[in-house]
């Protein structure tokens, strides 16, 4: 039986206390505003070592105190155990695992596997570019600890060359051009590899459950492909630099670097067309909702692990025929822990050995 207790104390609006997440299915049941995704927020945190919903620590504090702590246990099917412990003073943080000290967040990944629905999750679909490339980014790192060092690696160049464009050096140019084509190249092959992944995933699901075929994610690069006589190929380092030669003349003008993955598009289709511009509401929540399902069941098919979903009111929008046909697509998952309104149609959902705990201002009874 997987097993996952949470300690928290000063955090948000939530009592103090433990709570024994003793069950395949745990269900946090309320009205809004009492606390049902806070602790969902605490249990991610004590996942990545951050909130999903604040960017600053100090936000997460409980009113009137100065600093907060979280404590996870988590004890998979296989008997391993793993003990988080988080802890912000107000100025600095620390992370333990297992008792000891670490100094990274890439350190916790996969220590808690967790997958997060939410209602931010739409601005997958609706939101700026930016945001398919961190959920692609985000699937990455989810599996690889080690792509967060490329990405870190990029945005320090992509950074000091900006600086050098900002500040006139532009004898330095070349020197950086290098390092940033080979950086964005690895940043660009891992994304091109992992969308046609996922793809082979989340075309079937949208047609098994809204019944529309081929909607699929399209990756567009910054940097294309490269024709060479009757066949495509990808680019490579000369490729990319004689691009960022040809442009210099527009990054000098803007005083930023206009081409690389920082730029890249990534674009729901159905078929020849753009889907999303006309899509309805439901149907854009559904896409959201399947990139996430499609998003556990490649890391469960690359680590052969089984992740935490978490879900944070995440069926609303949808129709009953749908959030049935959803819920019996999840994949196969270590534990799932869900929010429902008080009013919401739960008992669909459960199963005999689901734990239910109504939370009302912040404090949880069973």
């Amino acid at each position: 039986m997987p097993f996952l207790s949470l300690s928290v104390f000063d955090y948000r609006n939530l009592q103090n206390g433990t709570m024994h997440l003793d069950a395949k299915e745990v269900y946090f049941v309320g009205e809004n505003g009492q606390g049902k995704s806070n602790l969902l927020e605490a249990l991610y945190y004590a996942s990545y070592g951050t909130s999903f919903r604040k960017k600053n620590d100090m936000q997460v504090i409980a009113h009137g105190k100065d600093a907060f702590r979280i404590s996870a246990l988590y004890q998979q099917e296989n008997n391993d155990t793993q003990k988080i412990q988080v802890t912000y003073d107000g100025k600095s943080k620390r992370i333990e695992k297992n008792g000891k000290r670490i100094h990274d967040r890439k350190e916790l990944i996969n220590t808690i596997p967790c997958v997060l629905f939410c209602h931010d999750d739409l601005q997958f679909a609706v939101g700026e570019p930016g945001c398919r490339r961190f959920f692609i980014d985000q699937s990455l790192s989810l599996y690889d600890a080690a792509y967060i060092d490329t990405l870190r690696n990029f945005q320090t160049i992509l950074k000091n060359r900006n600086i050098v464009l900002k500040e006139r050096h532009y004898h330095l140019l070349d020197v950086y051009n290098r390092q940033f084509a080979e950086s964005g190249l690895a940043i660009q092959q891992r994304r091109k590899n992992i969308i046609f992944e996922f793809n082979q995933i989340f075309g079937k699901l949208y047609e098994d459950i809204a019944g529309i075929a081929d909607v699929r994610l399209e990756y567009r690069p910054s940097w294309r492909e490269i024709t060479d006589g009757s066949e495509r190929r990808f680019p490579c380092v000369d490729d990319v630099i004689n691009v960022l030669n040809e442009r210099r003349g527009q990054d000098i003008a803007m005083e930023t670097t206009m081409t690389g993955p920082q730029r890249d598009k990534i674009i729901f289709m159905c078929g020849k067309e753009e889907f999303i511009s006309t899509a309805s509401m439901g149907q854009r929540r559904l896409v959201v909702l399947l990139l996430r399902v499609a998003q556990a069941l490649y890391y469960t098919q690359l680590t052969g692990k089984k992740p935490v979903l978490l879900m944070d009111d995440a069926l609303l929008e949808l129709d009953l025929e749908k959030r049935e046909k959803l819920t019996a697509l999840l994949p196969t998952y270590d534990q799932l822990i869900c929010t429902f309104l008080s009013n919401e149609p739960y008992e669909r959902y459960r199963h005999r050995t689901t734990k239910v705990y109504h939370i009302a201002g912040g404090m949880w009874y069973e």
